[in-house]
């Protein structure tokens, strides 16, 4: 009965009411939108890299590490000598090594140097491979493979040059010796995506003139010669290792930390990305409490209509008293239609929010290389709907208490 009445209230009061329950239902898709987002960027970051057992760099931060590594921030303190490289990749419980040479740039993406295992072995969200949708790998010496950011801001397609430049920031240009774009690799999401790749060999090329940071006078050498050349490269950068079996990761990690020939650090992705994710994890607090607020002040607003309504109810409910009605059952009918409110809202919300994800999942994710899924609500959302229409309740039980101490008199007194 009393279900039946707080229904045809809430009809009564058809724009009123559907206005509130618009407004909750935008707050809590968006408070559920940013949660998604929340999760889906941690899952991203987490899986910007997966399938590495072990990153391998100058012994330094493994913070610092993992950002010149893997998301090319900053640079190394040093680097690692071929001869150790070898040494470590000598070893048995090793299944695949990718070395890693840093240090040049190209209109201020970061060129990499790698071989060929980078495409075979890279993985990223949760096991994904690198795929090149246009052109082809590292076929020649001077075959550069981009990202889709680098191709996408710069115009580049497959067959036009480019220039690599000394260093990072720098003015000083390799332009003796271009590349050519030979493959564009499809959007990851990671930071692949704003990376020029080319082959350790080429690395060794371009810095062939260069002594100690800087051009040697005198004429270059010319291509075909470089070409003849010997370029096994004296160090690199980094390294990234897959193991035979993880039950071997600890030992090899010990043994590379320990190495006597020079200092070296070896670390797991997964820990240094939990480490990294705590440092930038302010801005994730942040959006959760931008969010609560917007539900609360949709619940403000649902208080705020229902206190304005008791002045033109008072009359209604003086005659629901006069037929009997107890005042505890004035009181239960407010806070019902609160939380019916607050129900219908919420549902809408996740319609809402699902809807959209369906239409814009693959625009973010191409755009920006976030995954968003699609999935039954999770148990942490359900969660999140049941205490919105618990708090609409609570914020109802003020304005149903100042109706349940009104008087029969109070309501069936002409007000001019």
């Amino acid at each position: 009965m009393i279900l039946r009445l707080a229904f045809a209230s809430l009809m009564a009061r058809a724009l009123t009411v559907g206005m509130t329950i618009l407004a909750i239902a935008l707050s809590v898709a968006l408070f559920l939108a940013v949660e998604k987002v929340r999760t889906g960027a941690k899952a991203s970051f987490a899986d910007t890299i997966s399938g590495t057992d072990l990153i391998v760099g100058a012994r330094s931060g493994s913070v610092q590490l993992l950002l010149y590594s893997v998301f090319r921030i900053g640079n190394a303190t040093n680097n690692i000598s071929w001869e150790s490289y070898r040494d470590i990749a000598s070893r048995d419980e090793i299944d695949w090594i990718v070395p890693i040479s840093l240090g040049d740039s190209h209109r201020q993406f970061r060129v990499m140097g790698t071989t060929s295992g980078f495409f075979e072995h890279y993985r990223y969200r949760g096991g994904r491979m690198l795929e090149i949708g246009q052109g082809h790998g590292l076929d020649d010496l001077y075959d550069a493979v981009i990202g889709a950011e680098v191709a996408a801001t710069l115009g580049y397609d497959v067959g036009d040059p480019i220039i690599v430049s000394h260093g990072v920031a720098s003015f000083t240009h390799h332009d003796d010796q271009p590349f050519r774009v030979a493959g564009i690799v499809e959007r990851t999401g990671t930071p692949v995506d704003r990376t020029v790749i080319v082959s350790l060999e080429a690395i060794e090329a371009i810095h062939v003139d260069w002594q100690t940071g800087a051009r040697t006078p005198g004429a270059p050498t010319p291509v075909d010669d470089i070409r003849q050349m010997d370029l096994t490269p004296d160090a690199v950068t980094a390294a990234l290792i897959g193991m035979n079996s993880r039950l071997q990761i600890f030992g090899l990690q010990r043994w590379i930390n320990t190495y006597p020939e020079e200092p070296l650090l070896a670390i797991l992705p997964g820990v240094a990305l939990q480490e990294l994710w705590q440092i930038v994890g302010i801005a994730e607090r942040a959006l959760i409490g931008v969010s609560v607020m917007v539900v609360v002040t949709a619940l403000l607003g649902m208080m705020a209509m229902i206190f304005s309504s008791l002045n033109e109810r008072r009359r209604e409910m003086a005659i629901w008293r006069a037929m009997g009605a107890r005042p505890v059952t004035i009181l239960g009918l407010l806070v019902l239609e609160a939380a019916l409110m607050a129900a219908l809202g919420a549902t809408l919300g996740m319609v809402i929010l699902y809807g959209g994800l369906v239409v814009a999942q693959p625009w973010i994710d191409a755009a920006y290389g976030l995954w968003l899924p699609i999935s039954v609500p999770s148990a942490r959302e359900l969660v999140v709907l049941a205490l919105v229409i618990g708090a609409a309740a609570l914020a109802s039980l003020l304005p149903a208490l100042r109706a349940y101490r009104l008087s029969l008199a109070d309501g069936m007194m002409v007000r001019t």
